[in-house]
């Protein structure tokens, strides 16, 4: 254990911001590694409208808050400490280290920072589409594409990656037809989706149509393992704006088009806007990078070494969708045990410095007293 955690300096040698995949594997990686380490967790993962997670080898089709709930008793059982609350801020202590700040006014002192907020999924503004987020309203086929196969899909076009994502659902079912809403489509991307098949239907949408749930629906609340990597407020992952997970009983039919018009499917496509949660980091000065595609911004994230999580701050690391909105959990789970090894690491070497630095001291000192 570091000597600064044992002279009190700190509370603890690692705070951990954020309690979903990413930082609790990074929790993990630290605990076994004997550090001590607090979690600071507000709960409402990202993912939690979604009733699985998908694509995660050897956890296919996983139970989203089981499987958060088995994370931190791992951590917990090897003397990680989880505190819900929200941080919302973070503070550089005069000597190094750092002080964050919660929610309730507490506060906690350590020597390293591992961030793993996740992000905001802003959603397109159409009535109704909230609340079906991440049942019938998607994002992402690797997590959800399976559950609608062969079944009619829409995708909803109001930003750049519509085409993209009409192209690549493609995949998945043959029935596809990309609502032209508020994107104006181009003569190259009208040919692109008519060599791919995809019908287009013109018009801005007004809103989603729904009918009785005869069973067969579009995946029955079945979610995906996107971005599953956190919670609400200040963890991995969080999204959705405090989005309701939708019930059972109906399933999306259609949509609605301004002028009368619909069209019939059994789930929407569309693409957020992603909002990386980097609040705690205001304070010690590190800004967010906007994402952007042939010069329309796709939302925000938080630079970091792709290989260790280390950011432009030193003694600062930070892991999961708050750094890469596209990561599924398992790339989550990757990138904070990679962080956690890599704050150890840091750590490490830190001690070493002043263990070398004491050695040499002690070693002038004796021989200072041998020659007297």
């Amino acid at each position: 254990m570091d000597d600064d955690a044992l002279t009190n300096r700190f509370d603890f040698e690692v705070a951990v911001v954020g309690g979903g995949a990413a930082g609790l594997a990074g929790a993990l990686a630290l605990v076994r590694a004997r550090r001590s380490v607090l979690v600071i967790d507000s709960g409402g993962p990202r993912n939690a409208p979604a009733a699985h997670v998908h694509g995660y080898l050897g956890l296919d089709g996983e139970d989203p808050a089981g499987f958060l709930a088995r994370g931190r008793a791992e951590v917990t059982g090897y003397g990680g400490r989880i505190r819900p609350g929200r941080a919302v801020a973070a503070d550089r202590l005069p000597g190094g280290g750092f002080l964050v700040r919660c929610g309730d006014g507490s506060t906690v002192r350590a020597s390293r920072l591992l961030v793993a907020t996740g992000l905001v999924d802003e959603l397109p503004a159409v009535p109704g589409l909230r609340e079906r987020w991440g049942r019938d309203v998607l994002h992402c086929p690797y997590c959800h594409g399976w559950e609608v196969r062969d079944q009619a899909v829409a995708v909803l076009a109001d930003g750049p990656l519509a085409v993209h994502q009409a192209g690549l659902w493609r995949q998945w079912t043959r029935r596809i037809t990309l609502l032209s809403h508020t994107w104006r489509l181009t003569d190259a991307e009208r040919e692109l989706l008519a060599a791919r098949g995809v019908a287009v239907a013109e018009g801005e949408v007004t809103g989603i149509l729904t009918g009785a749930d005869g069973g067969s629906g579009s995946g029955g609340g079945s979610g995906g393992a996107h971005g599953g990597s956190g919670s609400g407020g200040a963890d991995d992952g969080a999204g959705g704006g405090g989005r309701a997970r939708a019930g059972g009983g109906d399933r999306l039919t259609g949509m609605s088009l301004a002028g009368g018009g619909t069209v019939a499917c059994r789930a929407l496509v569309v693409a957020p806007r992603f909002t990386a949660r980097s609040g705690v980091l205001t304070g010690l000065g590190l800004p967010t990078t906007a994402l952007e595609r042939d010069g329309h911004i796709l939302g925000t994230c938080v630079e970091s070494d792709p290989l260790t999580g280390a950011t432009a701050l030193p003694g600062v690391w930070a892991a999961g969708n708050v750094t890469a909105p596209m990561e599924k959990v398992a790339g989550a789970v990757a990138q904070g045990e990679r962080a956690g090894v890599a704050v150890n690491a840091d750590l490490i070497e830190a001690e070493t410095a002043r263990e070398l630095a004491a050695y040499r001291a002690a070693r002038r000192a004796d021989g200072g007293a041998a020659s007297s």
